[in-house]
């Protein structure tokens, strides 16, 4: 009986095809079958380095038929490889479920890493990379948008968007409602094309920076967003410590509410103290 094959994780370049490493070259030439995202879009990249491995279609429409299928050729000693229109598949692409069947199989699944946007533009923000959140998209509509954003307000560690040019503006104008006019962000846009743009600017200033030139509402997006810093003095009380101290006020007098508030905590009595009789006022 034939060895079983493996199934090869194929990061593409995200523009520029210099990109690409050799490694992946060498993957995509030698398996059976090449799984792609489109494959009339990728059929221009084999074809632009003289691969003649097949492609078939795998996307979120028939990802998990497709697996099944996948599976068995992979049993029968076959091995092949996914890659995405651009970049490393399964980040903001589809493939989870092909990988997650392949490997609940008891085969091999083996990265080939490459490039990857969201990476990319983190690397050349400027922006704190020790603790990050990639985030993809956000959702379509203005309440569903809103409401995700409102969970990270607070979140300490620089978040990452991909973002469609036609939802940008919209995108970084909730961004500045939500995060503050002050909270630095950046545009990564275009990356490693001919009209890459890596612009940094307060959320305020980016998006009247975006208003401002429609070209900059076009192409591939990630927009990167700088850490919640917690504010010092009277300004201090998180989100959790004022949903504590409202729970309280709700059964409990001023004085009795923040005291027991500043028990649960932690946070200094007289600052509970205060914040309690503004919020009654």
């Amino acid at each position: 009986m034939a060895a079983a094959g493996q199934l090869y994780i194929v990061a593409t370049p995200i523009g520029n095809l210099e990109d690409i490493t050799a490694r992946a070259l060498r993957i995509l030439a030698e398996v059976a079958v090449i799984a792609a995202e489109d494959t009339r879009h990728s059929a221009k990249l084999i074809q632009h380095f003289g691969i003649n491995t097949p492609l078939i279609a795998c996307h979120d429409h028939n990802e998990r038929a497709l697996a099944e299928r996948i599976v068995t050729r992979l049993q029968a000693g076959e091995s092949v490889a996914l890659i995405s229109d651009a970049g490393t598949p399964l980040i903001s692409d589809p493939g989870y479920h092909l990988v997650r069947q392949v490997r609940d199989a008891g085969l091999v699944v083996v990265p080939v890493p490459g490039a990857c946007a969201m990476v990319a533009a983190l690397s050349a923000a400027g922006l704190p990379s020790d603790r990050f959140a990639f985030e993809g998209f956000l959702p379509a509509k203005s309440a569903g948008r809103l409401a995700r954003l409102q969970g990270l307000a607070e979140d300490e560690r620089t978040l990452i968007f991909y973002e469609a040019p036609h939802r940008l503006l919209d995108s970084v104008q909730a961004m500045c409602a939500v995060f503050g006019a002050e909270r630095q962000a950046v545009l990564a846009r275009e990356l490693t094309k001919t009209f890459e743009t890596i612009h940094g600017a307060p959320l305020a200033e980016l998006a009247a920076w975006i208003a401002a030139d429609s070209n900059q509402q076009r192409g591939e997006c990630a927009v990167l967003i700088a850490p919640w810093q917690k504010p010092e003095g009277d300004e201090s009380l998180d989100a959790a410590t004022l949903a504590i101290l409202d729970a309280l006020l709700v059964e409990l007098p001023v004085k009795k509410a923040a005291a027991l508030a500043a028990q649960i905590t932690g946070v200094r009595k007289n600052l509970l103290y205060q914040q309690a009789l503004a919020r009654k006022a």
